[in-house]
């Protein structure tokens, strides 16, 4: 395994983990009639590869699941990062 695998792998469990994390913090404001996140932010956290994170975060939390900007949003997101990996991944192969 390179380097830059590692490294990747680690980014990848770091802003998961920060995206779960965001969906709690946000469900916590929203319950409290709080400052909320803005869902652009909840959003671009999930297109930088957070996305798992996100999708776990919205079905363990019950936050947006009624909203189908994101539960069909998300799960977008993650199918186009697992075709770019794909897409990368076969062009290393070649």
């Amino acid at each position: 395994m390179s380097d830059i695998t590692k490294y990747l792998i680690i980014y990848l469990i770091v802003i998961n983990l920060i995206a779960f994390l965001v969906m709690f913090l946000d469900k916590r404001k929203a319950k409290y009639g709080k400052w909320r996140i803005p869902e652009q932010t909840l959003f671009i956290v999930a297109l930088i590869g957070g996305s798992i994170g996100a999708i776990a975060g919205m079905y363990t939390f019950r936050h947006k699941t009624k909203k189908l900007r994101f539960s069909i949003g998300f799960p977008v997101i993650l199918i186009l990062q697992i075709l770019l990996v794909f897409m990368i991944y076969n062009d290393f192969i070649k």
